[in-house]
Formats: C-alpha cells, structure tokens, sequence
C-alpha cells in the first residue's frame, strides 16, 4: 500500500445512529462526516447499478483481490472524485433500502496489535462499501458479511462501520488484524462514536451482538481485560485506547452531542473516557437535530472557537474544515419501497453548507453532485460550498445569519418538494424521482449561488483595501 497516499485519505469522521423509535418519524438513521486532511479532497455523488456476473475486485490501496458473487445490488456511493489510491465508495443505500456508512477511523492498544497484528494485505476503507453493500438484504447480513471478509483477509486499520435497514441499526468495530465485533443499537436509542474504540458493555450471549468466533477466548487467551469485576464484560477497555488524545479529540465530540440530546448527561464531562456508548434521548431526533450535531463547533459552551477568537482551539470540533460530505442515511417507515430510502448529502464543512435529501431509486445523480473535479470547479457542489465555507469562516459573525438563513429556506424548499413527491407516489402517480433529485440539486446550486454573492457584497464594503474620499 502507498502510505503517503493513505495517509492524505485517511478518514477522521463523527457517526451518528439512531434507532427507529428515537426519531421522530419511526425511521431509522445513520450519519457520519467523512473527513481528511486540511486541503480539500473533493468527493462525488453516484450510483452503481446492479450487476449480474461474478467479478474480482482489486484494491486500489494495496491490489488485494478479492472474488466477488454475482447479483449484485444497485446502490448509491460518494467515492472520492480522485481514484488514484483506490474507490473510498463512503457510504450509500442499496436497492433493499439497507444502509451503511464505511468508515470512522478509530484506535486499539499495543495489546491488541500485538496479539492481533494489522495486515498490509488486507482490506480497508477503500474497499469496504465496495465489498460489501451491494451484496446484502438487511443490516444483519451486512454484518455477517464484513464479519466473513475481515476474518478471511484481515485489515490493515481500525474501524468502525455501520449498517441499518427499515428496522435496525447496527454498529460494528474491527479489533486488531482479524477480530470484530458488532452490536445492534436500542430501537429508543442513540449513539456518537468519534475517532476511538467505542463499543462498552458487551454480552456475548445477546441476539443483539455477534462477534467473530474466538473472541472470547482470544480476549482470555492474551489477558486483555483489565477491569478487575469480569462479570460484566467492557469492550472500550479490552480492546480500546484511553489517552491525552482521547481526552482533547475524541470525547468531548461525544460529550456535546450528549449534552445536546441526552437525556442523562448532566454530571459528564469533556474529557470524560468512560462517556458511554449507548444513550437514550431527551425528546425524538429528527434530520435536523442530526444535521445540527454533525455541524456542530461547541456553540453556547466556552470551546467554541467562534466565540472565543482569541483563545486556542481546546477540543476538536465536529463541524471542520475537515468535513469532505457528510450523510444522514435514513430509511423510512409507512412509505412505498421506491421512496423509503433517502440519502441526504451535504459536501465540505458542515457548518456552511446544507443536505439535500436525495432519493435513491434511481440510475443516475444530478451532475453537480455527481460530475465533482480533482480541481477546482465551482459550477459544482463540492467546490462551490467550500469557496463559501472559506469566505465565512474569515468573518463568522458578520455571515453567520447569512447562512443560517440560507439553510433554512433551502432545506424547507426541497423537503416541500419531497412531501408534494411521496403523496403523489403513495396517490398511485407515476413520478420521474431523477427529475426530482434533480430539482433538489438545482435548487440547492440556485441558492448557495445567492448566498455566495450577498457574501461578496456584504464582503466588498468590509475590506481593508479601501479609502473614505470618493469622486
């Protein structure tokens, strides 16, 4: 595997799950920023159409081959526009309305690593989705599924994917080379697992876990658990890191969110390494509510880099100039097959841009999500919301109604333009869902068009290059 290429796409995300009976509509949702590194790498928005011939896929990372079955499913993806270093496919919705987002980037201890080395031949983030999304009918086989390949090929990182259908949301955490484990998430409940070994308490005899076949033995075998009550087993201490890192990168991430919707958080803290993994709710979440976490800086707290100009940048924010896209995958209940999955995407920083709820039962993108360049081309989505989120970032508090506005208006128009299309699919009419989507990106371009010229307006009277005497 070429490592400086790895490195420049290593991922460092935010998930967030929550499970049908926490949100406000039944559905269920999974969502994660995908970051990189501080310069742009620009992603896309595609479909991939069902295939009927057995193939082998060969990784662009490290050229791994790997068979692939037949029969393979459509799905939706946001691969990096840059193929050079392998696919990166991110995250999508099948044609079995079945979801998954791969991967959040995450840590293990020396133990670990030394009773489990991590394998060059193995796969990765590249390769995930790929290899597993198109081939699966529920959250549970995309389990089983990813469970087989890392056991049979091993990995050469640590991650975290998840899964859900119209019923379950599932999360799943490579351990070491070839070891795993997975748990499915409360149907009243929700989760935040940033970049560090997130599973806690684990039961092993649940039909709401699975992990690979030794786990156990493996955990007994190397003397992995450290907690001196092992009647209750622990997975983030088995298996996880708990370092200064953890403590300014990783935690306080979970800790706000908690504290935004959790309905226990009060006595948490920041830094805390033991935040737990499964919450439960204050009220029932909705899109917006998960938009608003993944866009999250530590607003209304003494952390948040806005507000405190002055000041270094204490913990690492959700919202960044790190975020590449971000997706809520949700999958929705009472609704026509063809309409109940919807792939909402929004590209770079989350705190200037808004998502567009994407239907999935279609061949092909609008082209200004889909047609993303390596280089910069702002008749695109992806380079259009970053040119605005470098203008406001400059001057926060002089665009930040600007662009609090234009995300309200955008988001209402094109859910308008979502609900009109669901009742005249569920009245029986005949809708062409790729002129839909097409709207919703047409909508979405008119309007951050809009905004970026009022912030070159209101900009242009701001600049330093000017003088008081005019002729």
């Amino acid at each position: 595997m070429n490592k400086a290429g790895y490195q420049a796409h290593q991922k460092t995300c935010t998930t967030i799950l929550v499970g049908k009976n926490a949100t406000i509509d039944g559905s269920t949702m999974i969502a994660r920023n995908e970051d990189g590194g501080d310069q742009p790498n620009p992603q896309k928005f595609v479909v991939y159409p069902a295939n009927a011939a057995s193939t082998t896929y060969e990784s662009g990372a490290n050229h791994v081959k790997i068979p692939l079955p037949g029969n393979s499913l459509r799905y939706t993806a946001t691969p990096d526009a840059d193929d050079s270093f392998g696919v990166w496919a991110g995250a999508g919705i099948n044609s079995e309305n079945v979801a998954m987002t791969a991967t959040e980037t995450s840590t293990t201890n020396t133990h670990v690593l030394a009773a489990d080395p991590l394998t060059d031949d193995g796969i990765g983030e590249a390769d995930i989705t790929t290899l597993v999304l198109p081939y699966i009918k529920s959250a549970r086989e995309g389990v089983v599924r990813l469970g087989e390949l890392l056991t049979e090929y091993g990995t050469y990182e640590s991650n975290g994917i998840a899964f859900s259908d119209h019923d379950e949301v599932w999360y799943f955490e490579s351990i070491g080379g070839h070891h795993w484990v997975a748990i499915r998430i409360p149907d009243d409940a929700f989760v935040v697992a940033p970049n560090r070994f997130n599973i806690d308490y684990f039961d092993f005899n649940s039909n709401d876990t699975m992990s690979s076949a030794d786990l156990e033995q493996f955990i007994a075998d190397h003397h992995l658990n450290p907690d001196i009550d092992e009647t209750t087993v622990n997975l983030r201490h088995i298996f996880g890191s708990a370092t200064d890192k953890d403590r300014i990168y990783n935690n306080p991430r979970a800790w706000y969110v908690h504290q935004l919707f959790a309905k226990d958080s009060e006595n948490e803290q920041p830094e805390d390494q033991d935040l737990p993994f499964i919450v439960y709710p204050k009220k029932k979440l909705s899109i917006d509510d998960v938009k608003f976490a993944l866009s999250s800086h530590y607003q209304g707290t003494t952390f948040d880099p806005y507000d405190h100009v002055e000041k270094p940048i204490k913990y690492r924010p959700i919202g960044i100039n790190r975020n590449q896209e971000s997706h809520i995958l949700q999958i929705r209940p009472n609704v026509p097959a063809d309409i109940a999955g919807v792939h909402w995407l929004g590209y770079g920083p989350n705190t200037f841009n808004a998502f567009v709820p994407f239907y999935v039962s279609v061949s092909a993108t609008p082209a200004s999500f889909e047609k993303t360049t390596p280089t910069f081309d702002v008749s695109t989505s992806y380079w259009l919301t970053r040119v605005i989120a470098v203008i406001a970032d400059k001057d926060f508090l002089t665009y930040q109604d600007m662009q609090a506005r234009f995300e309200q208006q955008i988001v209402a128009d094109n859910v308008r333009l979502q609900q009109q299309t669901d009742n005249a699919i569920q009245l029986g009419q005949t809708v062409d869902l790729e002129a839909v989507n097409q709207k919703m990106a047409d909508n979405y371009m008119q309007a951050a068009n809009t905004l970026l010229g009022q912030m070159t307006i209101l900009g242009t009277k701001k600049m330093h290059l000017r003088f008081s005497v005019a002729d």
